[in-house]
């Protein structure tokens, strides 16, 4: 009977087969303990020698480090620990072979573990960040789609930029002239909340900024969403439900995954409380008095955004920034105009800006003076211009970046870890 090692707690006492990789291999003698991975979870093999045939146990005496194997053998629970099952190894078949594995059980540099990616990527840890990304993915459809949003696709080519172009990587497009890599679908699903309501998509995006912290990459992947009717209350609503349950979903879901990476849990736990909110004006006269040199109208640097955190157990909102820092898309406070109906949310533990969101200008004309002022081509975004032409209704919409929540929730030190294959301004490959 063939099953992943994930099932092991419903087969104790039976015979089953399981098929995988040599993570890692012990032996004492007549005694070999073999660290089996299938993808779904770790076990130990025990094979004994004199339970096993001569040419079974030559085959255990052979394997070698992330060797394919298919082993045979009966479930029975750990003598120690709670909750944890080994196999009674009773047949183990050699699928290949593995030549000696280049990462071995010592510390390597960042640049080598890079370089050799596509075979980190099966570390106990690199496995936990995986499944823990594919749980927040989970965790955000599950999030829209309760809160009554549909995933449509918005294109990866675009003709003209969402925030202009000094951060877009162009690409010639046949006869048409110039293409670039989106950097954001919004202006795409602004367009088809008037057939939906609310929507979203969900895909790789581009920045071209030559960037190297901790915190950014070239290629990452971002879920946009726009809602008809919602205003900038609403919006702020929408984006701490969503955190808050991706919080409630990994730490149901992912809590082995969460020990692996160490992960402090008591804190998560924390985090699904209320968020506190500094407007952009108190924000910034907080961190002065926290020592930090920030000018009012100037962006939050990494530092900044690490003080403002640094004794909050929940994210923390920053609202109604300067209208001369922000798109041209944004909404004007009604009670200051020099200000927009926007947010920031920063993260807990260093974790940064999870967050960008606001309410749209749905006036037309205020639109199309917004675009003057910002220097951009009208005949560009005639066609979202008549998304307010045609139907125009408040609405709001928020991004949130997947790697920099991955980033949070497992408590890694740098994004690169945080994406199956990095694409960072230094690295291409593999």
């Amino acid at each position: 009977m063939n099953v992943s090692i994930s099932e092991f707690k419903d087969y104790v006492g039976q015979a089953v087969t399981v098929s995988g990789w040599l993570y890692n291999k012990r032996s004492s003698g007549p005694i070999a303990f073999l660290e089996l991975r299938d993808g779904s979870g770790w076990t130990q093999a025990v094979a004994v020698q004199k339970s096993l045939s001569p040419e079974v146990w030559s085959a255990v005496e052979q394997v070698t480090q992330e060797s394919s194997v298919v082993v045979t053998g009966t479930i029975s629970k750990h003598p120690k620990k709670e909750n944890i099952f080994e196999l009674q190894v009773a047949d183990l078949r050699i699928l290949q072979l593995a030549t000696e594995y280049p990462i071995a059980k010592k510390d390597h540099g960042p640049d080598f573990l890079m370089d050799n990616r596509h075979l980190w990527l099966r570390s106990r840890k690199q496995w936990a960040i995986l499944r823990l990304r594919d749980s927040i993915i989970m965790a955000i459809n599950i999030y829209l789609h309760q809160e009554r949003f549909i995933k449509i696709d918005s294109p990866i080519f675009t003709p003209n930029a969402c925030e202009g172009t000094t951060t877009l990587f162009s690409v010639p497009y046949f006869d048409l002239g110039t293409a670039y890599l989106s950097q954001s679908g919004q202006l795409y699903i602004e367009a088809a909340i008037a057939s939906v309501g609310r929507c979203y998509d969900f895909g790789p995006v581009f920045r071209a900024e030559k960037s190297k912290t901790k915190r950014h990459l070239t290629e990452f992947w971002m879920m946009d969403a726009e809602a008809a009717f919602v205003e900038h209350a609403g919006n702020l609503a929408l984006q701490e439900g969503l955190v808050r349950f991706i919080v409630r979903y990994c730490l149901e879901h992912c809590l082995e995954e969460l020990t692996i990476l160490e992960r402090d849990v008591e804190k998560l736990k924390l985090a699904d409380n209320p968020f506190t909110r500094y407007g952009y004006d108190e924000a910034i006269k907080k961190l002065n008095e926290l020592g930090s040199d920030i000018k009012y109208g100037e962006d939050l640097g990494n530092d900044d955004e690490g003080l403002l955190t640094k004794d909050s157990t929940v994210p923390v909102f920053i609202e109604k920034w300067p209208k001369g820092i922000k798109p041209f898309y944004m909404k004007r406070d009604p009670n200051n105009p020099e200000l927009v109906l926007n947010d920031d949310l920063i993260a807990t533990d260093g974790g940064g800006e999870l967050i960008g969101g606001s309410q749209r200008e749905e006036n037309v004309d205020l639109l199309i003076a917004r675009m003057k002022d910002e220097g951009l081509n009208q005949a560009d975004y005639e066609w979202y211009l008549d998304t307010r032409r045609f139907g125009s209704v408040p609405h709001s919409g928020f991004g949130i970046g997947l790697e920099r929540t991955v980033r949070w929730i497992a408590g890694v030190e740098h994004i690169r870890e945080c994406i199956p294959f990095p694409r960072t301004i230094g690295r291409l490959r593999p």
